[in-house]
């Protein structure tokens, strides 16, 4: 038997791995990739305070930073994640890509099965050396 705990913690656990894969190099320069946990209404508040929607993001993604092997990946901390309703999880916390430190704010949604978990929003705030 599940229990309300367990379910919670389900969830979390799906959007966390969720976000982490978005990380890896290897879905980051794979549009189709990239696409399978990203919300068809997608939309992002990058760390530089551009405004991100699914079509900008997968046309830009493989040439961003932390998208071959050969560059710098990211380094993710700190993630914390709260259900907020069935299906809608908010995950929380921090990023250093090559030096550069941010906070970072996501929300994935699971509408069905089929679709699975995606992110729904995301926001990445830097962090001013002198906050470190």
């Amino acid at each position: 038997m599940t229990t309300a705990a367990d379910s919670e913690s389900e969830q979390v656990s799906a959007a966390i791995a969720g976000e982490l894969a978005l990380m890896d190099p290897r879905v980051r320069s794979s549009r189709d990739l990239a696409r399978r946990w990203l919300d068809p209404e997608y939309v992002e508040i990058g760390a530089s305070g551009r405004r991100w929607t699914l079509p900008d993001i997968l046309a830009a993604l493989p040439d961003l930073a932390g998208s071959t092997e050969e560059s710098p990946g990211y380094e993710a901390s700190e993630i914390k994640g709260v259900l907020l309703a069935p299906g809608l999880v908010h995950l929380t916390y921090e990023t250093v890509l090559d030096g550069r430190r941010a906070r970072r704010s996501s929300l994935w949604r699971r509408r069905d099965e089929e679709s699975g978990w995606r992110m729904y929003y995301h926001q990445g705030t830097p962090v001013p050396p002198a906050a470190a």
